[in-house]
């Protein structure tokens, strides 16, 4: 067979997306090196683009700037013109509808993204130039929460079909999780305390609030500190709830930082109490992939990702009682938070492993150009 007949038969793939992460641009190369043809168009300000670059696989810089880029839109349909492509897959809402754009009259397939709940509505007209769009072949749904959320959206007679919709896990690989734990003493921990940790951004439906409460509810025996690693020193109603709290000096604001998962690996717990609308949150993955023992709220995919007392412990959202009875039994069972936590990082190399979404999201491409 000629080189140019295996070109031909190799699948095309062009991926849009923006600052991409190190689970995403590792499964961009893996399908390069499961025989995919891919190219990537993405923001040069990723953490992870010179990976990408090194691969030969970024054919364009983009950083869209709305769902009506113009200079985006042009650059897509550019693109598209420089050789053919079977499949366009877009990472964002921002990439989707440029992509619909600049695709335009043409037969190649759409490939959507969705990582979390909620924001999708037939009477929402950006919803039809996204995800609703009649030319998505597919929707990648980062959980099956969110899959069973889509597929729940109903108005008159319109639906998103079963067909549509589709559950693949963003992999990771514990080898990418072998940074050095953090030294907690920098941010006023005492050596050798018990270390409740919790990441994400200053948003009330991330609860921090109810874990703020869940710690002020734990026996005066029980000597445990708290890390904020994030934005929330920004929120003046936490910092205000800290220092009204019992013992304001175990809580403790780190700021942004972008050593956060080596601060949750030096943790003995990590703590996602989110209100609503979570997919699969990194976080609590990179936390799992270094052994920590994770406890989330049944919201979204979390109780996908964490199995209720095999990998982790699961609790209502909005209920700071069950959060602070999570923790302290945690606190005074060593051996019951050791095995959780083996069990968390079993998972993460187990059942939520990159070459997983590799082969799944090959499949899907196979499946759409009927090759399979």
């Amino acid at each position: 067979m000629s080189n140019k007949t295996e070109q031909r038969e190799m699948l095309a793939i062009l991926c849009l997306t923006d600052a991409c992460d190190r689970p995403e641009s590792e499964l961009f190369i893996g399908l390069k090196n499961a025989g995919f043809s891919v190219d990537v168009m993405c923001n040069p300000k990723g953490r992870n683009y010179q990976r990408l670059v090194a691969e030969n696989m970024v054919v364009q810089q983009m950083a869209l700037k709305s769902r009506f880029d113009k200079e985006g839109i042009q650059a897509i349909s550019k693109q598209l013109k420089s050789r053919r492509y079977d499949i366009i897959h877009a990472y964002n809402p921002r990439a989707l509808a440029c992509a619909l754009r600049a695709s335009k009259g043409t037969s190649i397939k759409i490939v959507a993204y969705r990582g979390i709940i909620g924001n999708i509505s037939f009477l929402n007209p950006e919803s039809w130039i996204t995800f609703l769009h009649p030319r998505v072949s597919k929707i990648v749904c980062v959980a099956d929460a969110i899959k069973d959320y889509l597929a729940s959206l109903k108005f008159l007679w319109m639906r998103i079909s079963d067909e549509k919709l589709i559950r693949i896990y963003k992999g990771h690989d514990l080898a990418w999780y072998q940074a050095a734990p953090a030294n907690l003493e920098q941010f006023g921990v005492p050596a050798g305390a018990f270390v409740v940790c919790s990441t994400g951004r200053n948003n009330p439906r991330k609860g921090y609030d109810d874990l703020i409460d869940a710690m002020n509810r734990l026996p005066d025996d029980l000597s445990a500190h708290l890390l904020l690693v994030g934005d929330a020193i920004d929120s003046q109603e936490l910092k205000t709830q800290v220092a009204q709290s019992k013992h304001p000096e175990r809580i403790h604001f780190t700021g942004y930082r972008d050593d956060a998962p080596a601060i949750a690996a030096a943790s003995d717990v990590f703590v996602l109490p989110s209100k609503e609308r979570e997919g699969l949150p990194r976080a609590v993955i990179e936390a799992m992939a270094y052994g920590v023992t994770p406890v989330v709220t049944r919201v979204g995919g979390m109780p996908e990702l964490v199995e209720e007392d095999v990998s982790g412990l699961v609790v209502p959202p909005e209920n700071s009682v069950a959060l602070s009875s999570a923790i302290e039994r945690l606190y005074r069972d060593k051996t019951l938070l050791d095995k959780l936590g083996r069990a968390a990082k079993a998972r993460i190399a187990k059942d939520f492993h990159t070459s997983q979404t590799v082969r799944e999201t090959g499949e899907l491409y196979k499946s759409l150009m009927g090759k399979n």
